[in-house]
């Protein structure tokens, strides 16, 4: 797929997108150049229509956006780049060029279960997801299980913290099990979504 550079005189916008999170961090411009180099070296790097150079975001910083894939819009004059960042993003100290705050939230669970599959593919040694995978459903399932009733006790007669660690180990095994039947964290939203009336 060709890049339309003619359009806007030789730059195309690219949108930087939290690969974990999916906040819009930053926009930037791209020459070929800048993109080529993006391409390379798997650092995002702009071209800067105030100085005429290129620069890799994080070049003096070190807070570099290392690329996890780069998409190009139906008119191939957009990118969306997927990326790593390491620190803030903005020049002003902020996670975003919005001041947004850029932690983690709703979608990890997805990053999370891309990587239980990951494990789930590869079965690396010492791995206790691969523990439980090789363990069999019958043990999947009483984890969650178990999970579930340690999560009431700590609900019932226990601390906000444990609650919220109790809990975390219920979801986390629970995605375990989703991953070794075929089905993902998503298709729970969508159940969820579909039995509730969006105002």
């Amino acid at each position: 797929m060709e890049l339309d550079f003619e359009k806007m005189g030789g730059l195309v916008p690219a949108i930087v997108q939290d690969n974990v999170t999916a906040k819009v961090l930053m926009l930037g411009f791209m020459n070929k150049e800048a993109y080529q180099k993006t391409v390379e070296t798997g650092k995002v790097t702009f071209w800067s229509r105030t100085r005429n150079v290129l620069w890799t975001k994080g070049e003096t910083s070190g807070h570099f956006l290392n690329v996890v894939k780069i998409l190009v819009d139906c008119d191939n004059d957009t990118l969306l780049i997927k990326a790593n960042p390491v620190g803030p993003v903005c020049h002003t100290g902020a996670d975003t060029c919005w001041g947004e705050t850029n932690s983690a939230d709703i979608n990890f669970l997805s990053y999370l279960q891309d990587f239980i599959c990951k494990r789930y593919q590869e079965m690396p040694d010492g791995s206790y997801t691969t523990s439980l995978f090789k363990k069999g459903i019958n043990r999947m399932a009483q984890k969650v299980g178990e999970e579930a009733v340690e999560t009431v006790i700590e609900a019932t007669n226990g601390t906000d913290d444990r609650l919220i660690y109790e809990a975390s180990d219920l979801i986390y095994h629970l995605i375990v099990l989703l991953t070794s039947k075929g089905h993902r964290i998503e298709e729970l939203a969508t159940e969820l979504k579909s039995r509730h009336k969006i105002q």
